[in-house]
This record gives structure tokens, sequence and C-alpha cells, in this order.
């Protein structure tokens, strides 16, 4: 990895066919359309350059829109960008796998895609309707395709071309471990959830030993109970350093060598998560061994429903 002191530049030297990923991530998990689109454009003009988009959150069309916006002579380049988008569990048959990942292409107004991931290990019945239910409410699962079935299919799009890499999200180390056994193509990029209150250190050390990024999402815990960013490790580290304690739990992310992914519609907001600088490294061992609780917010590694789920103090 190349770092400076903000870390605007730094990038993960891939193994597995995406090159130089960067670190520092701008999702776009934001429900309506107009914002997504206002959001990016500010992503793009603070400096953000890694875009992390899926067909389940419906604003493919937004994202793309603000992009082709922003690739224009003199400004930013498509070759600029690495862009992300996911496979949604409605389509893990491998017949389903290109229409899906074309219509994606289509949506984002690009030729190809820096790494398309499977947005969870679940398949879903094949349809349209993308969350589908029985009488009862719950979730219809596909037992006819294997997780090695989809994986062989997006295998053939990166062999194809217009998919430089691929990846897994919402994935458990057990999982991961049997994709990685029996991968041609290796996953360049691992997305899950984690945060100072979930650091998932065994998956992280997997993940370097065998050349892939884990990239956290929800790295500020979501503003969910009880709340990161209110923890009294970090609030001090920031208090001392002069910085906010969200650029602490950001710092830490890249330091300890992951990517993440952060989402906001306030263009203040959007700045102050990109304008991090490195932290000391007894800051570092503070967060790591000074940190007790340990929670998951997100139990889409469970039933490959996302959703945060809200809890009480």
């Amino acid at each position: 990895m190349t770092t400076n002191e903000t870390f605007f530049r730094t990038t993960f030297p891939s193994d597995h066919g995406a090159e130089q990923i960067p670190v520092m991530g701008f999702g776009t998990l934001i429900p309506d359309a107009a914002a997504t689109k206002r959001a990016v454009k500010a992503a793009l003009e603070v400096g953000f350059r890694h875009f992390d988009c899926a067909e389940r959150y419906r604003n493919e069309a937004a994202v793309g829109e603000a992009l082709q916006e922003a690739f224009r002579p003199g400004g930013v380049q498509r070759e600029d960008v690495f862009l992300t988008t996911k496979l949604w569990n409605t389509n893990h048959r491998p017949e389903r796998v290109r229409p899906a990942f074309e219509a994606s292409c289509r949506r984002l107004g690009v030729d190809y895609i820096d790494c398309y991931i499977i947005h969870t290990p679940f398949a879903f019945r094949p349809g349209e309707e993308q969350d589908p239910r029985d009488a009862q409410g719950q979730v219809i699962y596909d037992p006819d395709v294997t997780l090695a079935d989809t994986w062989r299919a997006m295998e053939s799009l990166v062999e194809e071309g217009r998919c430089r890499s691929i990846g897994l999200s919402d994935i458990t180390l057990e999982a991961l471990q049997d994709i990685v056994a029996i991968a041609r193509i290796k996953p360049a990029m691992v997305q899950v959830e984690s945060h100072p209150y979930l650091q998932e250190w065994e998956l992280l050390d997997f993940c370097r030993q065998h050349g892939i990024l884990m990239q956290a999402f929800a790295p500020l815990g979501h503003a969910m109970e009880p709340r990161v960013l209110d923890d009294k490790v970090l609030v001090a580290i920031a208090a001392r350093l002069g910085r906010m304690p969200a650029q602490v739990a950001l710092a830490w992310a890249v330091q300890r060598g992951t990517a993440f992914l952060t989402t906001s519609i306030n263009p203040d907001h959007i700045r102050e998560n990109f304008e991090i600088t490195a932290l000391p490294e007894a800051a570092m061992q503070e967060i790591r061994y000074d940190i007790g609780t340990n929670i998951r917010f997100n139990t889409v590694v469970e039933t490959g429903v996302p959703g945060f789920i809200p809890r009480t103090r």
C-alpha cells in the first residue's frame, strides 16, 4: 500500500486483476435519486475516486448521470474512477449473471466495471421481485444454485474483459475460504461490516495472506446504538489530535490495511470523511486493544437480507 499524509492517493495493489484500488470509497446506498446524484457529484468534487454501487440500491442510473457529467475533457476521466457494483441475490443462477452485469453497465453508462461483487452469498428465488417472500413473510431462497456456481459465472465475466475483477460482500470467513479454495480467479475485494466495534482481525489476516482487499462498510457504525463515534477511546484520541471521531475511525481503517466505504448526503460530512490524516501508532494500539465492545449491527450475513437492526442502550 502506498500512502501520503492525507491518504487521498492511498491505494491497494491488487493481485487479482483490479490493479490499484483506492482505499477511500464512497457508498451510494441513498434512497432518493436526486440526492444520490448530488452526493456523488459532491464526493467527486472533494476527491473521492472509488464509488460503490449496487443493483439492489435502485439508483445506478442516478450515479451514472453524475459520473457522465464529470467525465468531460479536462475533468475527471473514466480511468480515474474505480467503480464497483453488485450482483443481487435473485440473479445468482449462472445464466442470469451476465444479463444482470450488462444491465448495471447500461444504467451506469459505462463500458466496464472495475470490480463486480456478489452482494450476499445467499441466492433468492430468481425473478424480477428483489425480495421474494412466502405467505408467512419468509424469504424464498433458491436451492438450485450454489455460491460456487455463481462464482464461476463471475469468473467468465473477467475472462471476457468487461469486468476487471470480482469480489464478495457480506460473507463470513468460512464461506470466503471455500470460494478461495475453488476459485480460478480469486476475489480482488471482500466487502464486510467492520468498525472499531467489529474489528474482524481474523478475516483481515486471511485476506492479507491471499492478496484480497478487505473493504469496511459502516466504518463509523451507521449511527446505531451503541454509537461507535461516542466511544470514549475514539473521543479521547480525537480531542488529543484535534480531529473528529469519524476522522479517527476512518484513518484507523486505512492504516490497519483495509479500505472503507462512507456515505453521506451532507457536503460538509463528505469533505470531513475525505480529509483524514495518519494516526500515531499509540492511537492505533489504543483502538485495537482498549475498545472492548464487539457488536455486529447488520444481520445480512445470517439471512442475505440487508438491514441495520435498531438497538437500545
